[in-house]
């Protein structure tokens, strides 16, 4: 989906947004969907939605209650993170996404949640759409937000999500250069002489 095209949507979904639908779950990109935990309760909506994979992120305090409960239906991915100024989620970006890559490869639907769907699971939906569609933060946030309008990632997440897509776009730049990780690291050592190499010898004269 385009840049233009995404922001073409904003306006009509956020027209459409009604309180209620806080506690339901939204269609973010064709077939990931966001949400709240208590969605992922209900074994008929996730049927409905024809969901086949769920990504569940709690802290370890909620790991009791915020669980899979379906795991005989459903291909689960679990991940412990706090909704704390303390919690860095970028290391946990890259897995999520190749949990969501792999469903979509297989014809999955996926389905995205935390506790209430507000803070941490939008973050990393927001960060799978930056890098999966390829757009900035600005876009990418402003474009699940008219999706799930009352999402309202922690000012850290959002600081974070920011300095994701350097990070990404890196990654990306390196691979398509076809570099292994010594290559790339080479590229930036400049060569120095060794201690033999000295500026004496070149100019001494027979």
């Amino acid at each position: 989906m385009s840049i233009s095209t995404a922001r073409a949507q904003l306006t009509a979904d956020a027209q459409d947004w009604k309180y209620e639908m806080r506690r339901e779950m939204q269609e973010i990109l064709p077939g990931l969907w966001l949400g709240p935990f208590q969605s992922a309760k209900n074994l008929d909506i996730l049927r409905a939605r024809a969901i086949t994979h769920i990504v569940c992120i709690r802290d370890a305090g909620e790991k009791h209650i915020v669980r899979p409960f379906f795991p005989h239906e459903f291909t689960y991915y679990e991940i412990e993170v706090s909704d704390s100024p303390m919690q860095n989620l970028i290391p946990y970006f890259p897995d999520a996404k190749r949990f969501i890559e792999a469903a979509f490869a297989h014809n999955g639907r996926v389905f995205v949640h935390c506790n209430g769907g507000i803070s941490r699971a939008p973050a990393f939906v927001v960060a799978y759409v930056m890098e999966s569609q390829k757009w900035d933060y600005t876009t990418a946030f402003s474009y699940v937000q008219n999706k799930r309008f009352c999402m309202n990632p922690i000012e850290h997440f959002k600081l974070q999500l920011k300095e994701y897509e350097p990070i990404y776009n890196a990654r990306e730049n390196i691979a398509s250069l076809n570099y292994t990780p010594e290559q790339t690291l080479m590229q930036g050592v400049r060569r120095r002489p060794l201690p033999d190499e000295d500026d004496d010898d070149t100019d001494m004269v027979p």
